[in-house]
């Protein structure tokens, strides 16, 4: 320990700077190794999505166009997969405005059934031999109902390319016998063309299996292509493999196949060097490729930046011909269900099939994207030059020029990357500089001060184990908070406690007790400062927790709506490691409150606690109280109602007058998230009509609607206490001015 004390004591912020520059240099090397860091290159791949959204959409060529399986064609023409005779019309109308190419991102790997052709061939085979007549009739039926033939007919008078899928893993071991993908040898690459001096040695993607069109089908066209994206490790499509090998022969991505078969089949030449592969030539077109055969896709934009057409549309006659003549149109899905959901550096959400359009296009305008061969040798310098230039510079200068020089220059590297990758279309990596950069500046900074930083960070662990953490670091900010007082802010209390807490207390241990109330505190506390909040205090079961304050908070009421939410899920999954054990079930009762309260330190000089008071907090402990009484979990006054109902589900449970307050208000449960609630909205509705009829004093009415939301919801308290107040004031005698206001005894 002395030996490192004396080591330290050595170093200096030059040295420092100078050993973290020699760490980034080893890191970079070691991402050409087995044993590189994933997150670093999973980083350099986001600066390459970061780049292109900032560089935004790019028109399109306009000779790309999707038609699309979407959520307008399934309601118009039926859930999927269609009759074949359906794709068959879809087929015929598209092929009768003249497109050059269309192209499937679909398989048809297997016989459609639906037609009643395999029925009629069984009755031929079983009685055709008998009377040859009938068996002449039953085979003219079957092939004007044999749906795979009627849409066989239709891609053979098409300019049909269909897609297939190889199985690149582990799904398959081995290939299957080549006899049997004959029809794929005419859309193979027609040779390997060696461009260097030395033997090339390349690898591609291999495929040991493949999903195909059945034999009827895939025997009415001649050019076919495989439609296999395979995303980056953080699982975002970038890239995509344009040649897989599959036995002895290479295959085309269906979009080499389509621009083929758009250019008028040329042949498909592939350019190997000794570096893997070069680029692929489609005739006299050269499409540049990393060395394993994949294309980086410069993407025009978000999804539907090709122009969309429903397949309905077409089949209806919809869609003028002008958009479809003489163009490459790509059928494939984009009705969520049933399409392949990717993400692409534009979005989370991309179909499948946009990205076989965004790959065409990118050909088709040759704007390709290169990450050239000598960017290596730039990445070493960069990392080189920053690292060294920073570390002469830092110890000489205070810690905002610091700050300053190192945002400058990261500024300055990632707006050069920026604007080669725009202009020049040239991908430079922006992690390894700039990560030299970080690294470098917050290495020699945190070496100047790590001796003040260990002290003030053990304080500031010291003092969190008695207040919020948000609280030390308001305080450590501004000491001035540590004086008694306080302010009046907006904001939003919180009340939870556990029902019928004393009885359970009574049949357990000490020890088992204990355990049990930090079992429960502990998960309660945790959902609390993760969404925020500022724990105040424990009374045994109960907590007091509040949002707005130290730190000012906008949206306080919706932070404290989803903590209760959660931790009413927290205590349901919670409870299940008990009930092994025996632990009684736990249901707690949560009051919610906004409105204002003075914030700020209560008690005398020498101890104090950092605390909310006043109406609305004392609202939010009689709320809790109330949630036994309509056998809910989380009541809320009609301010957290108003500030929260954009995001969360409420209904209305009464108007009442709680014990300490003169003025009655109106109360509302908490019942989920709105985006998740869908399914409650009847009931609310049904309530909310019954308590209507309620104040009017349309009994019959009311017990009608309450009935109806006790068949959805048979243990739902609030309307079993309204139909035990309406069997009581059924008979009685009511003012005309009664309004229905429920006046609370207790608190």
């Amino acid at each position: 320990m002395n030996r490192l004390k004396t080591i330290f004591s050595t170093l200096t912020g030059l040295k420092i700077g100078l050993i973290a520059t020699a760490v980034s240099i080893l890191i970079y090397f070691t991402s050409f190794t087995p044993y590189k860091i994933p997150f670093i290159d999973e980083f350099d791949l986001k600066a390459y999505d970061f780049h292109l959204r900032t560089r935004g959409p790019v028109e399109p060529t306009g000779e790309v166009a999707v038609v699309a399986i979407d959520e307008k064609s399934l309601d118009k023409l039926g859930k999927w997969p269609w009759p074949r005779t359906r794709m068959a019309e879809l087929v015929r109308k598209l092929s009768a405005m003249n497109p050059s190419v269309i192209a499937f991102d679909i398989v048809f790997s297997e016989p459609d059934e639906s037609s009643g052709a395999a029925a009629l061939r069984k009755l031929r085979r079983e009685f055709g031999n008998s009377d040859p007549h009938l068996a002449s009739l039953l085979k003219k039926a079957e092939a004007a109902t044999d749906n795979d033939s009627i849409l066989s007919k239709a891609l053979s008078e098409s300019p049909a390319v269909l897609g297939y899928f190889f199985f690149t893993g582990d799904e398959v071991s081995a290939p299957e016998g080549r006899q049997r993908e004959k029809y794929l040898i005419p859309s193979r690459f027609a040779s390997v063309r060696q461009i260097s001096e030395a033997e090339p040695e390349f690898e591609v993607k291999e495929a040991g299996g493949i999903t195909k069109n059945i034999p009827v089908i895939a025997s009415s066209a001649e050019s076919f292509g495989y439609f296999n994206i395979t995303p980056d490790a953080d699982g975002t499509v970038r890239w995509v493999d344009l040649v897989i090998r599959y036995g002895d022969e290479y295959y085309p991505h269906i979009s080499i196949e389509s621009l083929r078969r758009y250019a008028d089949f040329p042949n498909l030449i592939l350019n190997v060097a000794d570096y893997g592969v070069d680029s692929i030539n489609i005739g006299e077109v050269i499409v540049p490729t990393d060395e394993h055969g994949r294309l980086l896709v410069n993407f025009r934009g978000g999804p539907k930046t090709f122009p969309h057409y429903s397949a309905s549309d077409v089949v209806d006659g919809a869609v003028p011909r002008e958009a479809i003549e003489g163009k490459i149109i790509i059928i494939g899905a984009t009705a969520i269900g049933i399409y392949d959901m990717r993400v692409t550096p534009f979005s989370g959400v991309f179909p499948g099939v946009e990205i076989l359009a965004n790959t065409i296009d990118t050909i088709i305008s040759g704007d390709f994207i290169y990450k050239p061969e000598w960017f290596y040798v730039f990445e070493l310098l960069s990392i080189i030059i920053s690292g060294v230039l920073l570390s002469i510079a830092i110890p000489r200068v205070s810690a905002l020029f610091t700050a300053l020089f190192t945002l400058v220059m990261i500024t300055v590297y990632i707006y050069a990357s920026h604007y080669v990758f725009v202009h020049l279309r040239l991908w430079l990596t922006d992690i390894y500089p700039v990560f030299t950069i970080i690294f470098v500046a917050s290495s020699t900074t945190v070496f100047q001060f790590v001796s003040e930083q260990r002290k003030k960070k053990e304080i500031r662990e010291a003092f969190s184990r008695y207040v919020d953490r948000s609280v030390v670091n308001e305080i450590v900010k501004n000491p001035g908070l540590l004086n008694l007082g306080g302010e009046e802010k907006l904001l939003t209390v919180l009340f939870s406690d556990v029902r019928g807490f004393t009885n359970i207390t009574e049949k357990l241990t000490p020890q088992t007790l204990v355990k049990l109330m930090n079992d429960y505190l502990t998960p309660m506390t945790e959902v609390i400062l993760k969404n925020g909040g500022t724990v105040d205090k424990y009374m045994g079961d109960a907590i007091m927790a509040f949002w707005g304050a130290p730190l000012p908070q906008e949206d306080h009421a919706i932070r404290a709506c989803k903590a209760a939410l959660e931790m009413e899920r927290t205590l349901i999954e919670t409870q299940k490691t008990w009930d092994k054990p025996g632990i009684p079930k736990l249901v707690s009762g949560i009051g919610l409150s906004t409105g204002k309260a003075v914030v700020g330190n209560m008690g005398s000089s020498t101890r104090f606690d950092y605390t909310v008071m006043g109406d609305a907090v004392n609202l939010g402990s009689r709320l809790e109280g109330l949630t036994k009484e309509y056998g809910v979990r989380i009541i809320v006054p009609k301010y957290t109602y108003l500030a929260a109902q954009d995001e969360f589900a409420f209904r209305e449970l009464d108007i009442v007058k709680v014990k300490g307050k003169d003025l009655p208000i109106r109360i509302y449960e908490l019942m989920g998230e709105k985006k998740t609630a869908a399914e409650l909205k009847e009931l609310i509705d049904l309530f909310e009509t019954g308590l209507k009829a309620y104040r009017a004093k349309a009994w019959a009415m009311a017990e009608e609607y309450f009935g109806h939301v006790l068949e959805i919801k048979p243990d739902d308290g609030p309307s079993k206490v309204y139909l035990s107040r309406i069997e009581v004031l059924r008979d009685a005698e009511l003012p005309d001015e009664w309004d229905g206001v429920f006046v609370m005894k207790t608190k």
